[in-house]
């Protein structure tokens, strides 16, 4: 099994430079593909159907994606599309400035309001094998967790605009391309600090793969950093914009807190593992968090509400 990786060690020495750039577009592209190609990939999987065909966004959540649309002053707000989305809040893929554009998936339980409240009532939600029965208890408690006010569904709709707007998946999938240069790098200073490349190959393997180990966990890192940077920095940036927003925001994750409550208790063992008592996600990985906790956003929300607060006294 040496001889294959002895024709190999010559072969990636001498193409080092090309085979890393290569390795750097190929990670970046995978990251970024659906993002350039929302309508055919992301929009496919997100779409809500209704009877058989694609549910069509009511005239209300059209009115109300075009009006965040210039509250927000996005600076090409053509590149933006909406679309019925299924789930219980607004998701978002593509690049505003690529020819696939922007689309953003509107759920149908932002149709319903206080007094009318069909948007979630009409829908047949399945959990552990049961259908929802919104008439209960815990029915309740959800159907008033997923109905969001006006103020609180333009916060959703304008965080998912301004992710979009500064080029956030951009942003993020360049993290993994970045980590690997970073850890080729590393390789390279390391083997050459220490003359291990006079050394046999067996040694310079075990070298790469502890620096291989440390840079996936590296890039978990800055990858979990870069995601709730984005979550913190569109948060406040929508809240910035009006105490308007701001009230809405911190009304869309305190209604998203009642839900996984709610959840945790409709999902049994399950939602005991996916929840945490406050209705914060509990992480999938020890060593990873890769969403900003739903309190620390609340709270620095109500810290912007507070000033808007102090400054109109």
């Amino acid at each position: 099994w040496c001889y294959p990786l002895r024709r190999l060690v010559p072969f990636v020495h001498k193409y080092r430079n090309g085979l890393l750039i290569a390795s750097c577009g190929g990670v970046f592209s995978i990251s970024i593909f659906y993002h350039v190609f929302p309508e055919q990939t992301y929009k496919k999987i997100y779409q809500a159907w209704c009877q058989g065909q694609p549910a069509v966004l009511s005239e209300n959540l059209q009115n109300s994606f075009q009006e965040v649309l210039k509250e927000t002053k996005v600076r090409s707000p053509q590149n933006y599309r909406a679309f019925a989305a299924f789930g219980f809040h607004p998701i978002s893929a593509g690049i505003p400035w690529m020819p696939g554009r922007a689309h953003v998936g509107i759920p149908a339980n932002f149709n319903s309001t206080t007094e009318d409240k069909s948007g979630i009532k009409n829908r047949v939600v399945i959990i552990n094998g049961k259908e929802v029965d919104w008439e209960g208890t815990q029915g309740a408690l959800l159907k008033e967790a997923l109905t969001f006010s006006p103020e609180a569904k333009k916060f959703a709709l304008a965080r998912e605009l301004s992710c979009l707007e500064i080029s956030g998946p951009v942003l993020y999938a360049a993290v993994a391309p970045a980590c690997l240069a970073a850890t080729w790098f590393s390789g390279v200073v390391i083997k050459q600090m220490f003359g291990l490349y006079s050394r046999p190959v067996a040694v310079r393997g075990l070298v790469n793969l502890a620096v291989a180990l440390l840079g996936s966990s590296c890039y978990f890192l800055a990858s979990d950093a870069v995601n709730q940077w984005l979550e913190y920095h569109t948060d406040r940036k929508v809240a910035s914009l009006s105490e308007e927003y701001a009230r809405g925001g911190v009304e869309f994750y305190d209604k998203i807190l009642a839900r996984n409550r709610t959840l945790r208790v409709l999902m049994g063992r399950k939602g005991e593992e996916m929840y945490a008592p406050s209705g914060n996600l509990f992480p999938k990985h020890w060593i990873r968090l890769k969403y900003a906790p739903y309190t620390a956003r609340k709270e620095r929300l109500l810290r912007i509400l507070n000033r808007y607060r102090v400054h109109q006294q």
